[in-house]
């Protein structure tokens, strides 16, 4: 895990998860606003994941049959049919359905498996990463790595941001470009000259208000998980560093297990959250004020 501390000891509890809440970055940050500097890891765990839950939902309608399924294809056949029916509840224009159904269900697996990242043991990835990194020359000490995505700000605030981009083409589409300006200057105190700067400047707060909070539930509900995981840890790491208080050994395994069960409820609803409000904030944008 982190560097050893200059007195060859290991690191402290506050090193340790200073150590596990530091990305790998392509290079350390200049300033506050450097746009050069992209947080490897996330970008790394977020791609795979998300090719890996296309290639799940693939896998799944090449191998659907008519006959009996299989419980892979049940399981995803039942998913299926959520998303749908929540789509049709929400986006009444079928057309727009379309699309909008797949990519709730898209959001709905990629961050599911981004989420589940939580679950595997905290030091197991950067471990592994240690090994081959320091392996090819580099120096072991400092490998970098968080492998939960959606704990990173940049992602979730990434998120929401695509999820906006989609609304503005879709307040375009249905209502037209003239038609969503005025709708801007006109919703929602009513259509008056002396109304229009207080109409569009509440539209403006409720657009950034909506993607802010639509990102930060995200990343500060997997952002908790991810310390709680580094705490549990921190108590199974004391018992291996000192060998005494087998209290810690047995604390560690059950508070871990206990976690990682209560936390699977956590990312299945936060996904489902996320996906909801998705589909609600589309919804919304076929709306006519």
């Amino acid at each position: 895990m982190a560097a050893e501390t200059a007195a060859g000891q290991g690191p402290t509890a506050g090193e340790y998860i200073v150590h596990h809440l530091t990305h790998w970055q392509n290079r350390a940050p200049t300033g506050v606003f450097d746009l050069g500097v992209f947080n490897l890891d996330s970008i790394i765990y977020s791609v795979v994941l998300g090719v890996l839950g296309c290639w799940l939902l693939w896998l799944a309608a090449r191998k659907a049959t008519s006959g009996v399924p299989g419980r892979f294809q049940a399981a995803v056949e039942v998913l299926v049919e959520m998303v749908d029916n929540q789509a049709k509840g929400i986006v009444h224009n079928a057309a727009s359905r379309k699309f909008v159904a797949p990519l709730a269900l898209t959001v709905f697996v990629w961050i599911f498996l981004m989420n589940a990242m939580d679950l595997l043991p905290v030091d197991l990835l950067p471990w592994m990463w240690q090994q081959i990194y320091g392996a090819t020359g580099g120096d072991p000490h400092h490998a970098y790595m968080r492998v939960v995505p959606t704990a990173d700000l940049s992602v979730s605030l990434g998120l929401s941001v695509a999820v906006l981009l989609i609304c503005v083409y879709y307040n375009i589409k249905i209502k037209g470009a003239g038609g969503w300006v005025h709708e801007l200057f006109t919703a929602p105190f009513g259509n008056h000259w002396a109304l229009y700067p207080f109409n569009f400047a509440m539209q403006i707060v409720e657009f950034i208000a909506k993607t802010v909070s639509h990102g930060m539930r995200l990343f500060g509900n997997m952002y908790a998980g991810e310390l709680i995981f580094m705490l549990i840890a921190l108590m199974g790491g004391a018992f291996a560093m000192t060998g005494t208080g087998i209290g810690l050994a047995i604390g560690h395994v059950i508070a871990g297990w206990a976690w990682a069960v209560f936390h699977i409820l956590i990312i299945t609803l936060q996904a489902f959250i996320f996906m909801m409000l998705t589909l609600i904030y589309i919804g919304q944008a076929h709306d006519a004020h």
